[in-house]
C-alpha cells in the first residue's frame, strides 16, 4: 500500500532524494562540533589574557590557526544548513524563498571568507612580530 496519489505515481513524482543527504550533513557537522567546541573552550580557559597581542600570538601557532579555521567552517556550514531548513519550511512564497536561500548562502560564505582572512592576518602578524608591538 502506498501513500502516493495515483497522479503522483503516474507522473513519477515523489521524493527529491535530497533530504537524507541534508539530514546526514547536519548530523555530521553537529558531531564534528563536539570536539572542536571542547578544544576551543579549553583553549580559551588556558589563555592568560584576551588582549590583541595575546590572541594574535595564540593564533600564531599553526595548530591553533588551523583548528580555528575548522571551527569557523563547521559552525558556518552547520548554521547554513539549519537556516536553509527553516526557510524551506516556513517561507511559502517561491520568489522570497529563493532570494532568502541565496542571501543566506551568500552571507555564510562572506562570513567564512572574512573569518578565514582575519585568522590568517592575525596568525601572520604574530609570526612577523607585529601583534606584540616588537615588529617594524
Amino acid at each position: 500500500m502506498s501513500l502516493q496519489s495515483p497522479l503522483g505515481k503516474f507522473l513519477g513524482l515523489g521524493s527529491a532524494k535530497e533530504g537524507t543527504e541534508h539530514w546526514w550533513s547536519q548530523r555530521v557537522t553537529a558531531v564534528a562540533l563536539i570536539p572542536l567546541t571542547l578544544w576551543f573552550v579549553v583553549a580559551l580557559l588556558g589563555m592568560d589574557s584576551f588582549e590583541h597581542a595575546a590572541v594574535a600570538a595564540w593564533l600564531g601557532q599553526p595548530v591553533n590557526a588551523v583548528l580555528m579555521i575548522l571551527v569557523l567552517m563547521v559552525v558556518l556550514h552547520h548554521s547554513q544548513l539549519g537556516i536553509q531548513v527553516v526557510i524551506e519550511d516556513y517561507v511559502h512564497s517561491g520568489g522570497l524563498k529563493v532570494s532568502m536561500l541565496l542571501g543566506s548562502k551568500f552571507l555564510h560564505v562572506a562570513a567564512g571568507v572574512a573569518g578565514i582572512y582575519s585568522i590568517i592576518i592575525l596568525s601572520i602578524s604574530a609570526l612577523a612580530g607585529l601583534g606584540t608591538g616588537t615588529g617594524q
